[in-house]
Order: structure tokens, then sequence, then C-alpha cells
């Protein structure tokens, strides 16, 4: 167990934060959360505008989908990279601060972009810019998490947590439609000043919020002996948190998993729309979308599931359900089904991502929610893209009916073997 959780006692009592002046009213009325609420709307809707507009500067540019997906390669590689070191910068940082400052770095570097493109094109620029950007955007992403206990309070966690997802959701399905229609319009080059944009006005709000002051003894990074950590130290904290702790042991285990064997659904349900039932983009298109509004409902349905039901019942209930779905998937010729199947299993995953999300942020103390989250996203995610590269190697060789059958299968099993963890005996409140 690390010193910081020795030092602050037991889980329940040590990560009791002060409770917001305004946390006793509905979340819609509450200033400061309502501003990050619109913040963190926009960041996300800017990182979806650049998921469109750059590979297509790069395909109006070069006509290379090979340059397209190297790209993209690049770009996810930073970001699992600055997932590592994301968690201890934050903790040392002044959250509000570290916020504000991603916002107008990317602001900054995508807002180069155009600039540059007035003078023609300069493909080797986007793969600076993009590979800084999407590794200041996991910095982003880990700081917000650390925050919003400290805006709402412990009660409504679940709840502000399901409309942030809910939002982050739809803006993911709008900013890719939005930069589609303006790179028609008026240049892919354009959808980035759009973009650039979009990170200026979610650092204005940003600075508005008025957070809760970390007490000083929380922001102290010294170790028993007084010293200053190292940043190898800082990084071993989170995983040793997570160890330490038995449901955050035990979800980042079944998780591991649950990733490795789900990523590639989206790749899944594509193979299947297009190679075996022989759909166009569009209905493609309309799928992914109906996949969306799944996540939306289950993000905000799931404060609700889970005050009524707890934690312990709720996770493995949603991961089961997720499993039934995604197991129904590669046997259904008719579109509708395929539709609802995709946004079951997505409401399923909103929920039991967002449970898992509330509750590492209620047990997890805060000088260490950064360098948890960080460790946590780090663990989960680790062998996904192998998995989902093994998911649809198996599903073009042996269709994709009973490669979903299994994977389903295994997603259920995964819910049975939750049962039989510390994750069961979450109370009602949990």
């Amino acid at each position: 167990m690390t010193h910081e959780a020795r030092q602050h006692g037991d889980p329940g009592e040590r990560t009791r934060a002060p409770t917001p002046p305004d946390a006793h009213q509905p979340l819609w009325r509450q200033r400061d959360f309502g501003i990050f609420w619109t913040a963190q709307t926009l960041s996300v809707l800017g990182d979806s505008f650049a998921l469109i507009a750059l590979p297509l500067l790069v395909l109006q540019a070069t006509g290379s989908l090979a340059r397209m997906g190297l790209l993209t390669a690049v770009g996810g590689a930073a970001s699992v990279l600055a997932a590592v070191f994301a968690g201890a910068l934050v903790d040392r940082a002044d959250r509000r601060r570290l916020l504000i400052a991603c916002d107008l770095g990317r602001m900054v570097l995508y807002g180069v972009i155009p600039l540059v493109w007035l003078f023609g094109p300069r493909i080797w620029l986007l793969y600076v810019v993009l590979p800084l950007c999407e590794a200041v955007g996991m910095l982003f992403a880990v700081g917000y998490v650390t925050v919003v206990r400290g805006l709402v309070g412990t009660e409504q966690l679940t709840e502000a947590n399901g409309r942030l997802n809910a939002t982050a959701a739809a803006a993911g399905v709008l900013g890719p439609a939005c930069a589609g229609l303006m790179a028609a319009a008026a240049g892919p080059a354009t959808a980035v000043g759009v973009d650039a944009a979009s990170f200026a006005v979610s650092a204005a709000c940003m600075f508005l919020v008025r957070f809760r002051p970390r007490p000083a003894d929380e922001a102290d990074e010294a170790d028993e002996t007084g010293r200053r950590t190292t940043l190898g130290q800082d990084l071993r904290t989170g995983v040793s948190f997570l160890y330490a702790h038995p449901i955050l042991r035990s979800l980042t285990a079944l998780l591991f998993a649950f990733s490795f064997l789900t990523l590639g659904l989206t790749d899944l349900v594509i193979y299947h729309l297009k190679h075996d039932l022989g759909h166009d983009d569009g209905t493609v298109g309309t799928v992914m979308a109906c996949g969306a509004l799944g996540t939306i409902a289950g993000s905000l349905l799931v404060a609700r599931i889970r005050r009524r039901l707890g934690f312990g019942r709720t996770w493995p209930a949603a991961v089961a359900v997720s499993g039934l779905a995604f197991a129904g998937l590669g046997w259904t010729h008719d579109i509708p089904v395929v539709a609802a199947l995709s946004a079951t299993f997505l409401a399923c995953v909103g929920i039991a991502g967002t449970c898992s999300m509330s509750l590492r942020q209620e047990t997890t103390p805060e000088p260490l929610l950064g360098r948890v989250t960080s460790a946590f996203w780090t663990l989960q995610y680790s062998a996904a893209p192998i998995g989902a590269a093994t998911l649809t190697w198996a599903a073009e060789r042996r269709g994709t009916a009973p490669v979903g059958l299994v994977v389903g299968g295994c997603c259920v099993l995964i819910a049975v073997v939750a049962l039989f963890t510390p994750i069961r005996r979450s109370g009602r409140t949990s």
C-alpha cells in the first residue's frame, strides 16, 4: 500500500471531500458545474472535429490512404504514451491552470494549420501537430476527471459523470458531421480553424469556473522522509493504490479483459454491415448514430440505476447485458435489430464505465486522483489494440456470428466472475 493510502486511513473516510456550497441544488442550477460542463463538451467537440478534418487534409493533399492511417497511428501512440505520465503531472500542477493551458495549447497548435495552409499544404506539420495535441488532450482528460468531485460533491458524482459522458457522446456524433459539412463547404483547413476556436471558447469557460481550493497537505508531494518524490515514484504510486484497493484491483483486472474483447466492436459491426449484409456507408453511419444514442441514454440513466441497485449489482449487470448484445450482433440480418443491439451494447458500456469512473473518484484520495486515473486507463487499455486486431482477424476468417458469440459469452463470464470478487460486496450506496 502506498504512503498516501496509509496516511489517509479508511477509504470511505479519507476521500470525503468538503461539500461545495451549492451541492444541494440540482446540477443544472449549479453555476460552476454548468460552465465546466460546457467547457468539457466544447473540448470533446474540438477533438471530434480534428478526427475528421486532419485525415481529410492528408487525403486532399496526397490522395494516400496509407498516409491517413499513419497519421492516425502516430496520434494514437502519442495519446497512449501521454497517459503514462499524465497522472503524475496532473497531481503536481494547479489543475485549473493546467486545464486552461491544455485548451490554449490546442488552440495554438491547431490554429497554426489553417495559417500555414494559406501558403500551401505542409503535410509534415500534421505529423507534428496531431501527436502533440493528442498528448495534451490526454492530459486534459485526466485533469478533468480529478476536479469533478470538488465541483459537485460525492453525492452527485455519478449523475455529473453521466451528464458529462452523455454530452461527450453527443459531441462525438455532431462533431464529425459538422466537420464533414464544413470541410465540404470551405475546405478541411477551415474546419481545423473552427476546431481551434472551440478550444479558445473552452479555455474562456474554464477561466470562469471556481474550483474548490486544494488543501495545502493535499498538494504536498513529499514522501515519509520529507523528500520530494520523483516522477518514477509517482508513476508507481497509481498502480500501487489500485493494487491495494480490493474493488479497484478487481475492476482493473476485469476491465483489462473486457477492453481486450470489445474494443474492436465498431470494426466488427462495420464489417458485418458491409461484407456480410452488403449495405452502403449510409447504413453504417445510421447504425453508428444509433449506437451513440445508446451511449447517451446509458449515461443519463446511470445515476438513477446505481442509486437503486448499488454498484455491486449495476456494474456486473451492465457488463452481462452488453455481452448478450454483442453475442447477437453477428447473427441478425435485420438492420434495425443490428442498430438496437449496438445501442444496447454501448448503453451498457456507458453505464458500466460511468460507474467505475465514479467509484474511482469516490475512493481515491484527491492528491492521487491524477496518478490513479492515469494508471487505471493505461492498464485497462494496454492490450486492447491487440484484442481489436485479433477480433477482426478472427471475424474475417471465421465469420462475425461465431466470433461475436464467443466474445459475448466471455463478457457474460466476466460479469459472473465479478460476483465472486469484492465488487459484488459493494453496498447499495457504493
